[in-house]
């Protein structure tokens, strides 16, 4: 296997992973009841989804 000639020095290193971060995920309000929530989820709150239950009737 091949290995490299010459060690990279920690600032090449560091250049390459600048680009390697965490991000925020995106948060929105529940048009149901005002809490926040991630978007494209349900609401953790109240179970609602586009103006729809979530939660399954009990039969």
């Amino acid at each position: 296997m091949p290995n490299p000639k010459r060690k990279m020095s920690k600032t090449r290193r560091d250049k390459r992973r600048t680009h390697y971060k965490a991000t925020a995920p995106t948060m929105g309000t529940c048009s149901h009841c005002g809490e926040m929530k991630l978007t494209h989820r349900a609401c953790p709150a109240c179970g609602y989804y586009n103006e729809r239950s979530m939660f399954l009737p009990k039969s």
